[in-house]
C-alpha cells in the first residue's frame, strides 16, 4: 500500500511570491479606462464622450454587421481635426451630441451611447432627422466611410476600373445569371 503524504509542500515564502505578482495583475485588469476606448482619449477638440457617442451614431445611420469598429472609427477621426480648426463645426458636434443625450436621457434614463437597443437609437435619430447636425454627420460619412479602399473588399466593390480600361474590359458582360437571349 502507498502512503500519500498530506503535508503542504507549499511554504509561506512561495506564497508570498504568489502573492506580490498576483496584486499587479489584479490592479491591471481593474483599471476602468479599456483598450478598445484609448482611441477617443486622443481627441484634442472634442471630449472622448462625444467622440464615442459619435461612433455609435455612425453605426446606427450606417449599420453595417460586416464592418467592425475600427473603420467608423476611421470615418469619425477627422472631425476631430475639423471641430479644432473651426470653432461652428465644434459647437455643431457637441450642441448636436448634447441634444440627442438630452433626448436619450428623458426617453431611456441614459445617455445615447448606452441606451441598449439599436431601434430605440434610431428612433431618437429620427427625431433629429431634419437638424444640422444629423445632416452634417449623415453627409460627411457617406464619404469618409465608404471611400475606405479597406471597405471595398467587405462590400464586394473592386475599386476604380478607369485605370484598367474601364468596365467595358473588366467585367461588364460577365453576367452568368442571366438567360442567353
Amino acid at each position: 500500500m502507498r502512503e500519500v503524504d498530506r503535508r503542504s509542500k507549499h511554504s509561506r515564502r512561495v506564497f508570498l511570491k504568489g502573492a506580490a505578482t498576483a496584486v499587479p495583475v489584479a490592479v491591471a485588469t481593474s483599471v476602468t479606462v479599456s483598450i478598445e476606448d484609448a482611441w477617443a482619449d486622443d481627441a484634442t477638440a472634442l471630449s472622448p464622450a462625444t467622440m464615442k457617442t459619435l461612433l455609435k451614431v455612425a453605426r446606427d445611420i450606417y449599420p453595417h454587421d460586416i464592418l467592425g469598429d475600427s473603420y467608423y472609427i476611421t470615418a469619425i477621426k477627422p472631425w476631430d481635426g475639423k471641430a479644432a480648426k473651426d470653432p461652428a463645426v465644434k459647437s455643431l458636434i457637441s450642441d448636436g451630441i448634447a441634444r440627442l443625450d438630452q433626448n436619450a436621457r428623458d426617453r431611456h434614463k441614459a445617455p445615447y451611447a448606452e441606451v441598449p437597443w439599436e431601434a430605440d437609437r434610431v428612433v431618437l435619430l429620427k427625431e433629429i432627422e431634419q437638424s444640422d447636425f444629423f445632416q452634417k454627420v449623415r453627409g460627411d460619412l457617406i464619404v469618409s466611410l465608404y471611400n475606405q479602399k479597406e471597405v471595398w473588399p467587405r462590400f464586394g466593390y473592386e475599386g476604380s476600373s478607369a485605370e484598367h480600361g474601364g468596365y467595358i474590359n473588366r467585367g461588364f458582360a460577365d453576367i452568368d445569371w442571366l438567360p442567353k437571349a
